[in-house]
């Protein structure tokens, strides 16, 4: 009977040990660009499991996370342990005024345009893009820059398109629709996906200049989205960056780490997202470059597809 006492006690001895520990267990905050919501939600996830760490995830536009950061820091406040951000600027910022350390490319993406179903039933390609995005007749839904890097990647685009047909940026410039990524954009329902939402829910825009991943998960919500590749002559590189924030919990490497790992890229990949033009910082070894090979001949097939 003592026997089984002691056995009971030690049991309850390690649950009463135990259960503080996972009370209390690390959590980290990353901060991240709206665009990698589905993507390192899924990574976020991967590496709890791997490691027990929780991640609090806060998606947004970069720019308005940046600025979150800087505020949060200045004011004393809890704020990010790791920053992924939908360009390189912005974890530069904070890079260069001493709040964070050496940003590193973790992807890359690129902008596409996508056409509402009006136009389900007309073949567009690459090459007649810039005339449909100039008709005064068609409706261009963009994001705002400044706030948001893609806006500032469709203010490069559009000032691409002046340099092939002077007076195109002015047009382009004062028709688009900053419908979202800034402080005043329109108010999307929750659970609906905006540029399928603006498309063809409200019909705000007939075409939008959106990111490929994102885009992709638009034309699954809605399949009759037209989703066609800028020409050359309008492509403009979108590297993602991230950055770990100064005073950042002791773990928060090993999430920025876990990011760039083969899994972490993986995962990233499977939305649709280009292998960093930078190399990971990761050993070469003979099993990563196959991957890296593996995903860069995916990745290849999936953008083939895409054109045709």
């Amino acid at each position: 009977m003592k026997k089984h006492l002691f056995a009971v006690s030690v049991t309850v001895c390690a649950f009463s040990v135990l259960l503080p520990i996972q009370a209390f267990a690390a959590t980290l905050t990353l901060y991240a660009a709206g665009s990698l919501t589905k993507s390192l939600t899924e990574v976020s996830n991967d590496f709890t499991q791997d490691t027990g760490i929780g991640v609090n995830t806060v998606f947004g536009p970069s720019g308005t996370r940046e600025q979150a950061i800087e505020t949060e820091i200045q004011q004393g406040q809890p704020t990010a342990d790791v920053f992924a951000s939908a360009d390189a600027g912005n974890p530069q910022t904070l890079y260069a005024k001493g709040l964070s350390t050496q940003p590193v490319e973790f992807a890359q993406n690129k902008v596409v345009a996508v056409f509402s179903s009006k136009y389900s039933q007309t073949k567009i390609t690459p090459d007649l893009v810039l005339n449909y995005l100039l008709d005064p007749n068609v409706k261009v839904g963009t994001s705002t820059p400044v706030s948001d890097p893609l806006g500032d990647y469709t203010q490069k685009i559009f000032n691409l398109a002046n340099s092939s047909q002077p007076g195109s940026f002015d047009i382009l410039n004062n028709k688009a629709l900053r419908l979202i990524g800034g402080p005043n954009s329109p108010t999307v329902p929750s659970g609906q996906d905006s540029v399928a939402y603006f498309l063809d829910n409200t019909q705000q825009a007939d075409v939008f200049l959106s990111y490929y991943t994102s885009s992709l998960l638009s034309q699954t919500i809605d399949p009759s989205l037209q989703l066609v590749n800028l020409p050359d002559y309008l492509s403009v590189e979108a590297p993602f960056d991230l950055t770990t924030i100064k005073n950042a919990d002791p773990n928060a490497q090993k999430l920025a780490d876990y990011i760039l790992s083969p899994k972490g890229q993986q995962v990233l990949q499977k939305y649709g997202f280009l292998s960093p033009a930078k190399s990971v910082p990761e050993p070469n070894s003979v099993g990563g470059l196959l991957l890296a090979a593996g995903i860069a001949f995916s990745v290849q097939r999936k953008l083939v597809a895409n054109k045709q």
